[in-house]
């Protein structure tokens, strides 16, 4: 009984043999069809790069380039195709072209369209392949009539070397991929963890200074109207608003906190921490070791980062002290956070550490919890250094 050849990998075809299977006639013409395509391919991308720079000193040069370049992914697309279903590879699609929608217009996308390296990449494989067409569909003719009993492993080498052309130029970058798809996870938890912190604004506005401020307000109108009748009640109600309004103030003050310290904008983070670790219901041992201030948008969520931490130290951890710690190494800004509590925490145990992890994730940061049951408690944040920038003293300086 004959046996049949066993399926191909999706990425490995059989065996080359002297028999002539359907692979091997696959590859030949695949072969075969390479100097039509690299004709055309060839011709798209000399007049594209040709017309496209000569017409750069002009309005529409650009433009066309752009268009064009979107045209050569189109050629990498039916490119891959082909290799997929004649070469039996596994290759998967690019990112397609995208910019910010903030920056939806014509001039970002022709930026985004001229940066395109997906086009630039299909634009080169196209340029090179004439030389290469004309050699395997010589090959592969001559070969179907003289060479024919060897013709499989000649068909087998030559579409190898198609193969590498197609995952060097064609395929998408692993690596790039892979860092585009964090990048739009990440600006989703940039977007959701700033949705929420203008919801939290607008509700403790809402249920707390604005409604205290409102009840101020109407009794300062009866205190108004008592004020010649009942000149002693008026006066209880002027000092009842009195206190009214410093506890108004007490909570404006402790929104603005929350949003951002005056402390940490004047100070920097050694005081700012110091702040909060003065608060704490823990003796807390704070140290600062950075040479210069980081980026505002760094310093905050380190601050708020420790605030967070030092919150579960006071309702959680059952510690008698805690230090917190913070110094750069290269090119990032390490926080470590300690107590000698009962430990147990988890990323899942309700205690913000999951929205901690996604925060500093979303600026490519890290976030490590090491919290065995019996403690101590060590939680290690790894921010990106970046250093600030001083508009001011720029000016001066010009």
């Amino acid at each position: 009984m004959t046996m049949s050849p066993p399926a191909p990998d999706a990425d490995r075809p059989p065996t080359a043999r002297f028999a002539f299977d359907r692979w091997t006639w696959k590859e030949i013409a695949h072969l075969l069809a390479n100097l039509p395509l690299a004709l055309a391919g060839f011709v798209y991308a000399v007049f594209l790069v040709g017309v496209g720079a000569g017409l750069s000193v002009t309005v529409v040069g650009l433009p066309l380039l752009a268009l064009g370049l979107q045209g050569a992914r189109g050629f990498g697309r039916v490119e891959r195709a082909r290799a997929r279903r004649m070469l039996g590879m596994r290759i998967d699609e690019p990112s397609p072209m995208t910019h910010s929608r903030r920056d939806r217009g014509f001039f970002p996308w022709l930026w985004a369209g001229l940066k395109d390296p997906v086009g630039w990449r299909a634009l080169l494989y196209a340029f090179i392949r004439l030389p290469w067409g004309v050699v395997t569909f010589t090959v592969s003719l001559v070969g179907l009539f003289v060479l024919w009993p060897v013709l499989p492993f000649i068909a087998r080498g030559l579409t190898n070397a198609d193969r590498a052309m197609v995952r060097g130029l064609l395929s998408p970058s692993d690596e790039l991929e892979r860092r585009i798809a964090e990048l739009e996870s990440d600006r989703g938890v940039v977007v959701d963890t700033a949705a929420a912190d203008l919801r939290r604004i607008e509700r403790d506005l809402h249920d707390g200074a604005q409604a205290r401020l409102v009840a101020l307000a109407m009794d300062l109108g009866l205190a108004k109207e008592k004020l010649t009748a009942d000149p002693e009640a008026a006066a209880r109600m002027v000092d009842e608003a009195h206190g009214e309004v410093k506890v108004a103030l007490q909570e404006l003050r402790d929104l603005a906190r929350g949003i951002h310290p005056a402390v940490l904008t004047d100070r920097g983070l050694d005081a700012a921490l110091s702040a909060i670790a003065s608060r704490c219901t823990v003796p807390v041992k704070v140290s600062v070791e950075l040479s210069a201030r980081p980026a505002e948008a760094i310093e905050g969520i380190a601050y708020f980062t420790v605030s967070e931490l030092l919150q579960n130290v006071s309702k959680h951890s059952r510690a008698r002290s805690a230090s917190v710690e913070v110094w750069r190494s290269g090119d990032r800004l390490l926080v470590q956070v300690q107590d000698d509590g009962v430990g147990g925490a988890r990323m899942d145990g309700g205690t913000g550490m999951s929205g901690l992890a996604e925060r500093l994730g979303a600026v490519d940061g890290l976030f490590v919890l090491d919290s065995p049951e019996g403690g101590p408690t060590t939680v290690t944040a790894e921010l990106p250094w970046r250093g600030r920038t001083d508009v001011a003293a720029k000016r001066v300086r010009s």
